[in-house]
């Protein structure tokens, strides 16, 4: 992880518990500097390192990236192949680290359409941290918010053709039980680097009261500093989840 400290954030029970990133602008970076498409994708990789250990600095306890979503697969196919390549000499190098680090991995999504070996890797690397208790991190891979909602509505649907459930017995929170990271906290704050400003059928059914923050630095550029600048944004925010001002006013004073 990083050596460099996180610039003084702000803590407190206003920090977000669970924050997640949409990672944009690597093939931007790469273009800029005249470099293959791959190159902004290897500098995004120490990205990640940097904010995993920004997060753990600043007390967050869910990270969720989304790393490959599953409208990548039109992507030119050589930087399709070297992202899969990526990734396992990620898979393979980071896990000591995450391991001394105290970090749990998780990766979501349909890993179905990646390699055996790959799919093994993934296995392999998700049991070697589930001993760990520290920072939550989760990799969205061949992941997309529609396929989540879908594959949850099946597995309901599957339920009542077997008879374990009757439809009248479907509601939110039973729904949410079938989604990805169901058992985790919902984000508080998604990040995307990039200047886009959307979601890009990431996290639709777990996003409902998240906030958002956008930076038009690509991901590769996107540190500790600009971290520290996302979460003194958020922490400067109001959350009322449906309520007013006021009653949140009156919470605070019980």
């Amino acid at each position: 992880m990083s050596e460099n400290k996180l610039p003084r954030i702000i803590h407190s029970k206003a920090a977000p518990q669970h924050i997640a990133i949409i990672m944009d602008g690597n093939n931007r970076w790469a273009k800029q500097r005249r470099l293959p498409a791959l190159a902004g994708h290897k500098a995004g990789v120490d990205s990640v390192r940097e904010v995993i250990s920004g997060c753990m600095e600043a007390g967050v306890e869910v990270l969720t990236l989304f790393a490959f979503s599953s409208e990548n697969w039109r992507r030119p196919a050589l930087e399709v192949r070297g992202l899969m390549e990526l990734f396992r000499l990620a898979l393979d190098r980071e896990v000591k680290k995450l391991l001394r680090n105290n970090i749990r991995l998780r990766i979501i999504g349909d890993c179905s359409r990646f390699s055996v070996d790959l799919q093994r890797r993934i296995a392999a690397a998700e049991e070697a941290t589930s001993v760990c208790t520290g920072l939550q991190l989760n990799i969205a891979a061949n992941y997309g918010g529609q396929w989540d909602i879908v594959q949850a509505a099946r597995q309901l649907a599957e339920a009542c053709v077997g008879g374990e459930l009757q439809p009248e017995q479907i509601d939110e929170q039973l729904f949410d039980r079938y989604t990805s990271l169901s058992d985790l906290p919902k984000p508080d704050l998604c990040i995307r680097t990039g200047g886009e400003k959307r979601i890009s059928n990431f996290l639709i059914w777990q996003f409902a009261y998240t906030e958002f923050y956008f930076t038009d630095l690509y991901w590769p550029d996107f540190g500790k500093e600009a971290l520290s600048a996302a979460l003194q944004d958020y922490c400067a925010r109001e959350r009322r989840f449906g309520r007013t001002s006021e009653q949140l006013e009156e919470v605070k004073g019980v």
